[in-house]
């Protein structure tokens, strides 16, 4: 597990109703595909990023590429981490 998977699993987990009931999410399924997240939810898990993590999420960066499985926010937080100036 990733650094940023446990704070997005934990997220997802206290936010949005999981796709099979008692089961975890795994980490490559599509939240959007499976139901977990819809478009709105999506605004929702936006905010948390950038309130969470102090980073802005772009409109050209909300796409699933980025946001579809807890495996793509993980690389997605990395990423923009990574890029954000220090302090």
């Amino acid at each position: 597990m990733s650094q940023y998977e446990a704070r997005v699993r934990a997220f997802i987990d206290e936010n949005f109703p999981p796709a099979v009931e008692g089961e975890p999410v795994p980490a490559g399924l599509s939240l959007l595909e499976s139901g977990v997240i819809d478009s709105m939810g999506v605004l929702l898990l936006v905010t948390w990023l950038e309130q969470e993590f102090g980073f802005i999420v772009d409109d050209d960066e909300v796409v699933p590429e980025n946001l579809d499985s807890i495996a793509a926010i993980d690389g997605f937080i990395a990423r923009k981490v990574e890029l954000e100036p220090a302090g």
